[in-house]
Parts: C-alpha cells; sequence; structure tokens
C-alpha cells in the first residue's frame, strides 16, 4: 500500500494471531459493553421513572450516553469473532464521525452539570429561575448541534488527505493513528480543527475548575456538617468524572502514536473511550442514596418478577 494515494478499506489492529486468544478478547469486550450498556440502563430508568431525580443534574445525566462505546466496541467485537481486520473507508469515517460527535457531547454535558451545580450551592434561591426546564432543553439541543457541528469538522479535516497506508494502529479508526497515514504529512485544516479542540477543551476544564473553586468556597460557609455533605455529594462524583476523560484524553492524543503497535498506547485509547461510560453511572450512584434506593427497588422488583415468572412454568 505504501505507493497507492487511496485506500478502499482499513485495516485495524489485530490483537492476536492466536484464534482462541482472539475470541478470548472477543467476550473481554463483549462483557465491558454488555455491563457499560446495562448500568447507562439502569441509571436511565432510576432517573425516568422517579420523581425524585427530576431535576436538571439528572436530566443532563441521562443524556451521558454510551454512543460512543456502540459506535467502536461491536465492530471491534465482529473482528476478532470472525477472525479479521478489515473495516471499508466509509465505515471508518462513519466511526470518526460519530465517536467525536459522542465524546464532544460528553464533554460539553459534563461542563453544563459543572454550572448547574455552582448555580444550585451558590444561587440556590434563584435555581429554578437559571436552569428551568425550558433552560435545560435549550442547552441539550445546543450541545448536540454544536456535538454533531465539531464531529462533522473532525472527520471533514481528518479525510481531506490522501493516504499512503491503510494500517491503522488501533483497534478503531483513531484520529491520530489515521494522520500518521497521510501522504503529505500534514495537514492544515485538521492541525486548525485540532488546535481548535484544545482551547475549547481547555475552555471547558477552566470553567469546570473555577465554578467547583466558587462551589468549594460556598461549601465551606454551610454552617451544619450535614448541609456540606449533601453538597459535596452531588459535585465530588462529578468532579471524578470529568478528571478521568480529560486526563485519559489529553494523554491519549498529545502523545505522538508510535510507528508500531503499542500497549501504551491501546492502553490509553481503552481508559480515555470505554472506561468513562463504564464508571459514570457506578461513580454517581455510589453517593447518591436516592439513585441507590431506586436503584435497589427495581433489582428487587426484576428478582420478584423472575422468581414469579419461573414459579408459573414449575406449576
Amino acid at each position: 500500500m505504501e505507493n497507492q494515494t487511496t485506500v478502499p478499506y482499513f485495516l485495524l489492529l489485530e490483537f492476536s494471531k492466536n484464534q482462541h486468544l482472539q475470541l478470548l478478547y472477543f467476550f473481554f469486550f463483549f462483557v465491558l459493553y454488555l455491563t457499560t450498556v446495562t448500568t447507562n440502563l439502569l441509571i436511565i430508568s432510576a432517573v425516568a421513572f422517579d420523581h425524585r431525580l427530576h431535576s436538571p443534574m439528572y436530566f443532563f445525566l441521562m443524556n451521558l450516553d454510551v454512543g460512543s462505546v456502540s459506535v467502536i466496541v461491536p465492530k471491534s467485537m465482529i473482528n476478532s469473532l470472525l477472525d479479521t481486520r478489515h473495516i471499508s473507508y466509509f465505515g471508518c469515517v462513519a466511526q470518526v464521525f460519530l465517536f467525536i460527535t459522542f465524546l464532544g457531547s460528553n464533554v460539553s454535558l459534563l461542563t453544563v452539570m459543572a454550572y448547574d451545580r455552582y448555580v444550585a450551592i451558590c444561587h440556590p434561591l434563584h435555581y429554578e429561575t437559571v436552569m428551568n426546564w425550558k433552560v435545560c432543553i435549550e442547552i441539550l439541543m445546543l450541545v448536540w448541534v454544536t456535538s454533531l457541528l465539531y464531529g462533522m469538522l473532525h472527520t471533514i479535516g481528518t479525510f481531506s488527505f490522501l493516504f499512503c497506508s491503510n494500517i491503522v494502529n488501533q483497534f478503531f479508526c483513531e484520529i491520530p493513528q489515521l494522520l500518521k497515514l497521510s501522504c503529505s504529512g500534514f495537514n492544515l485544516v485538521e492541525v486548525g480543527v485540532l488546535v481548535a479542540s484544545i482551547i475549547a477543551g481547555i475552555g471547558c476544564f477552566t470553567f469546570i475548575i473555577v465554578s467547583y473553586a466558587m462551589i468549594f468556597k460556598a461549601v465551606l460557609r454551610i454552617p451544619s456538617e450535614q448541609g456540606r455533605q449533601k453538597a459535596l455529594s452531588t459535585c465530588i462524583p462529578h468532579l471524578i468524572v470529568v478528571s478521568m476523560i480529560l486526563l485519559t484524553g489529553c494523554f491519549a492524543y498529545l502523545t505522538p502514536p508510535s510507528n508500531t503497535p503499542s500497549y501504551l498506547d491501546l492502553g490509553l485509547t481503552i481508559l480515555y473511550s470505554l472506561l468513562p461510560p463504564l464508571f459514570n453511572p457506578i461513580i454517581y450512584s455510589m453517593r447518591n442514596k436516592n439513585i441507590k434506593y431506586v436503584l435497589s427497588k427495581v433489582f428487587n422488583g426484576g428478582l420478584n418478577n423472575m422468581a414469579k415468572f419461573s414459579l408459573f412454568f414449575l406449576l
């Protein structure tokens, strides 16, 4: 492929030449994906069916979706199961567009959630006026429109040049690995988009840090210990999720990609692309009594229904 300038398909990273190990990777990703989807659906169900969780914070939490995982993991699972590495050119384009769109929406929503916590704790008397449902829906629409444009710009920038190779040293079409395959070695469009992304990321991170600095300052002025703990219980999980996504994403995208498959590149990619959607519902539910209570009701109700269903067939 080195003397060609167009590619009909790409070859993704092959985890192993051994078919048995390939099947092991398939089951690993299957369990990881199934767990991620299940935990997120449980959180969505809890928020949707319990009126105590009908607040802007949990409304935005429901929209922290698992779309990014659903874009990249199923294809990797199918490749491992069928012992292949192929992904079509347009399949790769779709992966980049959808993955970046969902990633951008998640970062934007986390920034909005920081603002929501700031208003709730620093200006509680104006909270219902500032964060009413009309405003929340408008914010959500703005987040998705911006994320779609962001994903489109990245996709155009990434695929606006010719490729001299089709070997991607990653288990999905990741932008740094694709840029490495460029014949020109330098693409002004994508460089401009990357610079804009870095500026936007720094802006979001700065906004979140400033918001939490003011939140913690306000929390320290709360006279009761119980009040301080209640305020922090909604802030700490959000701060952990933000730190996990931004730090792992920066390491993955700012570290120069190697010319050969690297366990470091693979590990960083798994950290920022697969683990945050898995840990989001776990982190948020650990310190929230309402979510834990609703989830226990859902879980116990499911067990009771299964027991009745089994008893019906036995009789």
